[in-house]
């Protein structure tokens, strides 16, 4: 086992820190996944319609209050110079932040009608002071680099939240236990960061608080963007509609995030070290990353658009059950977005890390000025599709507004080839799956299952067949821990 540890750290940083980051959120994707699969069947789309409204407004108080210090936190403690100083600072700006919400969340209370109904309005201020100890913590660790322990002790706590979660559902409580078991689980991550902190507490100055407000404004105002932009369908769709109907509508949601696994890998690991290039004037590592994690990412993005298409009512009924079929719609919508994601996501990442700030800003806030009108005129009359398609329409426009600004600072290559190896085994495997369909058109959850397996089969034989860099990037990983022997690939 220590061999294999001491091989494992001859990794580069980049590619360690990734394959961490990929275990872990396989990991917890699996065990969210059937989490929520488990929670459909046992307690319905309403219960689980109002965890999810008490989790939109926890996440739009939570960006608030942490007013964009978080990420400003890591980005000067990332760069290496007092940071013991900003990281302090942070913690201060963020204590003020936390408490003044907390306050002002109380004098408010009347105007959270849904949530007084369900019982769960005194569980966020609990929440949000769970989170003031888990954020400070966790950013600091972030900040010095540590992605793989942040990565780590953050999964261990999704864990936690899990099993508390499924404890207090068998004992009854359903949305208020799973709200609580979401603190529990929080709280639970923060305490094993702080093993892990090696930042401490000093005295700062002015001149602390002023760098780290410098980035944070804009970041804050990018981010209370985007979480509106996240958040609106959600919310909208409970006024207008029921909690029943949220649920449908998160959970088909979740399920088309599937596709977005490799973005959110990446994004971890690249911001810091996009920070670092571009003080460093590294223009051609940063082209090189994006045009990288565009590929990479679409690899998945792709096929399970493409296989959602095709299979997406029978996993919605055998997943969650028959209520959540009427989501197939929406859930098609969705996966559309996932691929629009990837460019919006990445271009996004790289204007914040490459201190286009203000920028980034005005792009998020007209987007999520659009996906409020969207929502508000498509939800009524077209009910959750139109909340998808306001969401779509939207990201598109972030897409295209920051991949103009962005374009203008360095140069954005897309890997053609790359791509059109993967659109040629998507087609072979959605070929491979359609002919299933059409064979089997009622198919049971084993005959799924197999379907499903076939398909990703076809995939991965097939892009492997196609593009062999693809497969020695990964040998070569592989090798370097001595997993695998250092042979050819000119068998492949």
């Amino acid at each position: 086992m220590q061999d294999f540890w001491n091989r494992f750290r001859k990794i580069g940083a980049v590619k360690r820190q990734s394959i961490i980051l990929l275990f872990w959120q396989l990991a917890l994707s699996v065990l969210g996944y059937v989490k929520v699969m488990y929670f459909s069947h046992v307690v319905g789309a309403s219960v689980m319609g109002a965890y999810f409204l008490f989790i939109a407004y926890y996440s739009i108080i939570s960006v608030v209050s942490d007013g964009g210090f978080g990420k400003a936190a890591v980005k000067r403690i990332s760069e290496g110079e007092e940071q013991n100083a900003y990281f302090s600072a942070y913690v201060f700006l963020r204590i003020v932040f936390i408490m003044s919400a907390v306050l002002v969340l109380f004098l408010l209370k009347n105007f959270f009608h849904n949530l007084n109904e369900s019982g769960l309005f005194i569980l966020l201020p609990i929440f949000l002071i769970a989170a003031l100890i888990q954020g400070t913590v966790g950013m600091g660790v972030a900040g010095q680099g540590k992605m793989g322990i942040y990565a780590t002790c953050g999964s261990i706590g999704n864990v936690s939240t899990v099993f508390l979660q499924v404890i207090a559902i068998n004992l009854g409580y359903g949305a208020f236990g799973l709200a609580l078991g979401a603190i529990g689980g929080v709280l639970i991550g923060g305490i094993l960061e702080f093993f892990f902190l090696g930042l401490r507490l000093v005295h700062f100055s002015f001149h602390h608080l002023k760098n780290l407000f410098g980035i944070a404004f804009w970041l804050f105002l990018s981010s209370g963007g985007i979480l509106i932009f996240s958040y609106t369908d959600t919310i909208l769709i409970g006024y207008f509609m029921d909690n029943a109907s949220v649920g449908i509508y998160k959970i088909v949601f979740q399920l088309s995030t599937v596709a977005a696994f490799i973005t959110g890998v990446l994004g971890s690991v690249l911001w810091p070290r996009i920070n670092k290039w571009w003080k460093e004037n590294e223009k051609e590592l940063i082209e090189k990353s994006l045009s990288q994690a565009f590929s990479y990412s679409l690899a998945l993005a792709i096929p399970i658009c493409v296989g959602g298409i095709l299979l997406g009512d029978k996993i919605l009924q055998y997943l969650y059950g028959h209520e959540f079929v009427t989501g197939y719609a929406a859930f098609v919508v969705l996966l559309g977005v996932q691929i629009i994601n990837v460019f919006q996501s990445f271009f996004i990442l790289y204007l914040d890390a490459l201190y286009f700030l203000k920028q980034s800003f005005k792009i998020t806030a007209l987007a999520a000025l659009l996906n409020v009108i969207l929502n508000i005129v498509l939800i009524p009359r077209f009910g959750i599709v139109g909340g998808a398609f306001s969401i779509l329409l939207s990201m598109c426009l972030i897409t295209l507004l920051a991949w103009n600004i962005l374009s203008k600072e360095i140069i954005i290559k897309i890997e053609w080839k790359k791509i059109w190896h993967i659109i040629l085994a998507t087609l072979s495997m959605g070929i491979a799956v359609g002919v299933m369909r059409l064979l089997i058109p009622s198919v049971h959850a084993w005959e799924l299952f197999v379907q499903i397996s076939i398909g990703g089969a076809v995939f991965i034989i097939v892009m492997l067949k196609l593009d062999k860099n693809m497969w020695i990037d990964l040998r070569e990983m592989l090798v370097s821990m001595k997993i695998v022997q250092a042979t050819g690939v000119e068998d492949i």
